[in-house]
């Protein structure tokens, strides 16, 4: 599952008044044994002189999963950013409201919240810290907040094109699916991805990878972690 750790590039097109929306395809092979599936993902990101509204949806693919061909379950959220004093000093904290389901997830989660995004001069390397309240269909809670991480580094190591981008999340949780002992969930994705079309005059084609790394997600009790390899497309 993918998360909206490309709201930090996005932020930075939007800050900087460059673009105000774009949109952009991946498709990724999750190499974890308890996965080999192809995962596709449609993010959206879309800024307005109020905030901003960014959404993905995954779909996990498996024609052998169960003996029915196609996709066996899918993700999605939509976020919209409140911020109507982006010309006053406090133009890098927004509102924050979030709306996350699924099929074969489980869960029905409203988000509430603030976030702050930290950034150098040029954008090129920023970080969002969120707290929101979190609210549970499916679920309880003991302890119902989520505190996110997003981060961005554009051309890291010098080398045009080659980005470092990724989110943390954790938050409590009270054993969904079965893990009953369970009391938080932590999950990150951090992904590096490579403009690879820019050497043959295509800049939409990215090439990369990601790792998901868990603990007490969707059913699974413990420590996981998933390789994935993959392809972007920015349109």
């Amino acid at each position: 599952m993918k998360k909206i750790f490309a709201t930090v590039a996005f932020a930075t097109l939007a800050c900087s008044f460059a673009a105000k929306a774009q949109t952009n395809l991946q498709v990724f092979y999750d190499f974890g044994d308890d996965r080999k599936c192809v995962t596709t993902t449609l993010e959206g990101y879309y800024g307005d002189k109020w905030g901003d509204t960014f959404f993905f949806i995954d779909y996990d693919f498996n024609a052998k999963k169960n003996g029915t061909p196609g996709s066996y379950g899918s993700y999605f959220e939509i976020a919209r950013g409140l911020n109507f004093w982006q010309n006053s000093a406090f133009k890098d904290l927004s509102a924050h409201v979030e709306m996350n389901a699924g099929v074969n997830f489980g869960n029905i989660n409203w988000l509430f919240g603030a976030n702050y995004l930290f950034h150098n001069e040029d954008f090129s390397n920023t970080l969002t810290l969120e707290l929101m309240y979190k609210t549970f269909k499916g679920s309880t809670s003991d302890c119902p907040l989520q505190f996110t991480a997003v981060w961005g580094m554009r051309h890291i190591f010098g080398v045009k094109g080659f980005v470092f981008s990724g989110f943390a999340d954790i938050w409590g949780e009270n054993g969904y699916l079965g893990s009953a002992g369970d009391k938080f969930v932590f999950l990150s994705e951090p992904q590096l991805w490579y403009n690879i079309g820019q050497h043959f005059g295509c800049d939409n084609l990215n090439i990369g990878g990601e790792l998901e790394i868990s603990c007490n997600f969707a059913g699974v009790h413990g420590w996981k972690v998933r390789p994935c390899l993959g392809a972007k497309w920015v349109f």
